[in-house]
């Protein structure tokens, strides 16, 4: 029995219609990697020795302990260093200065960074690499400390790991490339200097905050729950956010996700690259 065909694209927008409102997230946000995420419920389905999407979807009907493992299905991983140049051009330029300063008149000087939905680390160690190498943050007192967090154990193990295929650092300055990594076989091998910064963490974005305590100074929380939650699930993860910080800390979403309508305290500070900030 072969894979369950991606390109029947009619059944597979039918089963996430029906379940993912079940779940609280968005088909809008599923719409363009809806074929990546069938593939894998797909291969669920054949695991239950089930034909079709239709069978899966009354085997969910049946089974409500599934829920779980198909929400796990969901999350869509598409990760790499400096993805998105404009907006880590935005925060090193703009951002990490502001922070570095902010700090400095603290009588602890230090910038909390959390990432969250980290993936494979990229993201974090996106931001140790601009805090290590910008000119605009050159003889900065501050200390970096990033809490990088994600629902999987396996792409924290990853992440730990620092060991990534020479394609995912294409968009990293050359001179990052060189200074920072080192060949390891067939992929490369971050420095341990630059992880030192990184704690990472398995967490649910929709649960409790983090443990620790502190608040945040910048988070980044791209292309997660303000792509694929629905607005009620948005808004729970907003307030955690905001929880999570205090006002003049930044919130940097993906370059075409918004705030939901009434966001209380965050306004844009660059919009167009997703980023905002709390001014309560």
């Amino acid at each position: 029995m072969g894979l369950i065909s991606v390109t029947a694209d009619t059944e597979c927008v039918a089963f996430l219609q029906w379940a993912l409102p079940r779940m609280g997230r968005r088909w809008e946000g599923y719409r363009k990697v809806r074929r990546r995420v069938c593939k894998k419920i797909s291969r669920r389905a054949l695991e239950l020795n089930l034909p079709s999407l239709s069978d899966y979807r009354r085997y969910l009907e049946e089974d409500l302990q599934e829920w779980r493992y198909l929400d796990a299905l969901l999350d869509v991983t598409i990760s790499r260093f400096y993805r998105d140049r404009s907006v880590f051009d935005f925060i090193a330029a703009e951002i990490l200065p502001t922070l570095a300063r902010r700090a400095h008149m603290a009588d602890h000087p230090s910038v909390r960074v959390w990432s969250t939905g980290c993936a494979n680390g990229e993201e974090p160690y996106t931001i140790a690499l601009m805090w290590e190498f910008s000119t605009s943050l050159d003889n900065s007192e501050a200390e970096l400390h990033i809490l990088a967090t994600d629902i999987k154990a396996t792409v924290l193990r990853r992440a730990e790991d620092a060991l990534y295929p020479r394609s995912s650092l294409k968009d990293l300055p050359a001179r990052w490339q060189e200074a920072a990594f080192s060949e390891s076989g067939d992929v490369v091998a971050l420095a341990p200097r630059f992880r030192q910064h990184v704690t990472f963490a398995q967490h649910d974005i929709r649960e409790n905050l983090p443990d620790g305590g502190s608040l945040f100074d910048l988070i980044m929380c791209r292309y997660q729950a303000f792509t694929y939650f629905d607005e009620a699930g948005q808004r729970n993860v907003l307030d955690s956010l905001t929880q999570a910080t205090r006002p003049g800390s930044v919130l940097v979403l993906g370059r075409r996700e918004t705030l939901p309508s009434g966001a209380g305290s965050f306004r844009p500070l660059e919009q167009s690259l997703g980023v905002f900030k709390r001014c309560d």
